[in-house]
């Protein structure tokens, strides 16, 4: 089991946050997952129909991110929060990119609502999961930079385990130690609003969307939230 947790500081500044962890044990990500196909199709085909376009950072979804990142130091335009890079990348290119099939099914439900989302592969976290503000000390090394380390900036939000940073910026980006990939079995996948009492409703939608997509290739799955009212749960 893994517990994860806000901590107060991150409670108070953010009273309103709503995390969905979705869980999926025995997944088996090197099986064909046609509907994860089917959705990433569907998104790019109704924005090539002009039907659909991803929330961009004139949406409120968007701006809270926005307002969010600068509150503790971070330029949102220079390093933006996940859901509002991935929605360029769709805009620009008219295809998201293709990692594997459980990233793929997170990216899919994150740019369809204009969420920020990530996973973890819990075999490889250690400890607790906190979200919480940097000290600064903090060890980090990006996805897919095995030799680079980074430390965050003091009072930036990350999510830290007993090890190191798990993810910069709160959702920037997540780290190569704890990545997700077709061998992933045991996995923690976040999805994240700052106004639950406007888009809770949304986020709820968009963590049984996603649960829908594991659902068929995992032995077991499951929903918890984490809010300020709920600062821990245990996964």
């Amino acid at each position: 089991m893994t517990v994860f947790r806000i901590s107060p500081a991150v409670a108070d500044a953010f009273p309103d946050t709503l995390i969905a962890v979705v869980t999926a044990a025995g997944l088996r990500g090197r099986e064909p997952w046609p509907d994860t196909t089917a959705a990433l199709e569907a998104l790019e085909q109704q924005l090539a129909d002009g039907t659909w376009q991803p929330a961009d950072e004139q949406d409120p979804r968007i701006d809270a991110w926005h307002t969010a990142y600068r509150s503790f130091g971070t330029n949102p335009r220079r390093i933006r929060p996940s859901v509002d890079a991935l929605g360029r990348r769709l805009t620009k290119k008219g295809t998201l990119p293709r990692i594997n099939r459980a990233v793929d099914s997170y990216n899919a439900v994150s740019v369809r609502h204009g969420l920020p989302a990530g996973a973890f592969d819990l075999d490889h976290v250690t400890g607790e999961v906190e979200i919480r503000h940097a000290e600064g000390s903090e060890t980090f090394t990006p996805l897919g930079e095995a030799g680079t380390v980074e430390h965050p900036k003091p009072g930036e939000i990350v999510y830290l385990d007993g090890t190191d940073v798990l993810t910069r910026h709160w959702n920037h980006r997540d780290a190569h130690r704890t990545r997700v990939t077709e061998d992933s079995t045991t996995v923690a996948f976040l999805l994240e609003t700052l106004h639950a009492t406007r888009d809770g409703h949304l986020l709820k939608l968009a963590a049984d969307e996603l649960q829908g997509l594991l659902v068929p290739r995992a032995d077991r799955t499951a929903v918890h939230y984490l809010s300020p009212a709920r600062p821990r749960v245990e996964v």
